[in-house]
């Protein structure tokens, strides 16, 4: 179902939710667990679990994985969401970036 929730979000272009309060939301609160309880479950520190579903960090490749198999929903939609999340958030920054134009290129293209 997480899969699905997060496959649609993003092809109907839905501003991404940190990847930390699906953990909350679909894992923990449903099954009743603290975060102290989730995070040995997951093999990780309260810390870690709190900065994650606080939305003061990210899901690592490892962390994925640990969700993946302690929650179910896969270690690839587990990134994906958190690469969807990231890529929104790059994009609100203000990016002085101007396109590159190769100037020998282009008038080497104009002499032929």
């Amino acid at each position: 179902m997480l899969e699905q929730m997060a496959n649609d979000a993003i092809r109907i272009g839905m501003k991404p939710v940190h990847p930390g309060r699906l953990v909350r939301q679909e894992c923990l609160e449903p099954l009743s667990l603290s975060v102290t309880e989730a995070a040995k479950v997951l093999g990780v520190t309260r810390q870690t679990l709190n900065n994650l579903v606080n939305e003061d960090a990210g899901i690592s490749p490892e962390m994925a994985v640990r969700l993946e198999k302690a929650f179910g929903s896969t270690a690839d939609t587990w990134l994906r969401m958190q690469a969807a999340y990231d890529l929104a958030q790059a994009r609100k920054k203000d990016i002085d970036v101007q396109k590159y134009e190769n100037e020998d290129h282009n008038r080497n293209d104009k002499q032929r």
